[in-house]
């Protein structure tokens, strides 16, 4: 299934710094990838207008049961808004009852940075899986 590509709602300030997120969701069962992958166009959608989004993209893996989002935001309130609006907030409520594991993780980039790519993405998410395997707590690592 391909990536669904960086998309920019609104562009950043170039001498601004952004709030990136990436997650990696894997699904106990590949009804549940189905269903999780089927609520991504409203959140796609939910995106493009959301206040203080500054990119997106999704790395969709149905068949492997995977799904990793990043995304880069104005400030962290402007992330928490988006995941407490809907359809997100019902959406990852229901996505919740099929995960098998998420893992998030959070860090401060320049807008000049942006797109963020792939490879930075996974390379956190593996530090991040590595510090919760090895009992060293959540990393939400503020590094450039």
């Amino acid at each position: 299934m391909p990536d669904l590509p960086w998309t920019t709602p609104t562009a950043p300030h170039p001498d601004a710094e952004v709030h990136v997120m990436a997650s990696r969701f894997e699904t106990a069962t590949l009804l549940g990838a189905v269903r999780f992958f089927l609520k991504a166009p409203g959140i796609i959608k939910q995106l493009r207008t959301a206040p203080g989004a500054h990119g997106a993209a999704l790395r969709a893996r149905v068949l492997g049961r995977t799904f990793v989002t990043l995304s880069a935001w104005a400030d962290p309130e402007a992330l928490h808004r988006f995941a407490r609006a809907e359809p997100h907030r019902t959406s990852a409520r229901a996505a919740a009852a099929h995960t098998k594991e998420a893992v998030f993780t959070y860090w401060t980039a320049p807008a000049s940075a942006l797109p963020i790519g792939w490879d930075e993405a996974e390379r956190r998410l593996a530090e991040e899986r590595s510090r919760r395997a090895t009992g060293h707590g959540h990393g939400h690592g503020q590094s450039h």
